[in-house]
């Protein structure tokens, strides 16, 4: 039961601060419209909005989908990681009810006895 409890509560916090994280992310580049995806190349010719920008040789990488792209991966990403929160957290639960903690523990006790 101990086990179960620490591991439960771990993965509920990294899976709320994962969760905390990517929403962050999202709106610092919905906020700034992608301008900090592509912020790494030192060209001139990038346009203010990255969902306008061309490939230049001064990218290592073809800025064209990045703001797109990177949002499509986000979004699932961020409901995966707060479901996993919200299923960590229910394990919680069940953990302390296991060992006597909590308000359905008291009626689990009576009845295993």
């Amino acid at each position: 039961h101990w086990t179960l409890l620490s591991v439960s509560l771990l993965n509920c916090l990294l899976s709320t601060a994962c969760s905390v994280g990517l929403a962050l992310a999202v709106a610092l580049t919905v906020h700034s419209r992608g301008t900090h995806l592509v912020r790494g190349c030192n060209s001139s010719a990038l346009p203010l909005d990255a969902r306008s920008a061309i490939a230049t040789n001064d990218c290592p990488f073809n800025t064209t989908r990045i703001y797109d792209t990177a949002l499509a991966l986000w979004f699932p990403s961020l409901l995966l990681a707060a479901a996993e929160a919200v299923l960590s957290g229910r394990c919680c639960l069940v953990a302390l009810v296991f060992r006597g903690i909590g308000p359905c523990a008291h009626g689990y006790g009576k009845e295993q006895v």
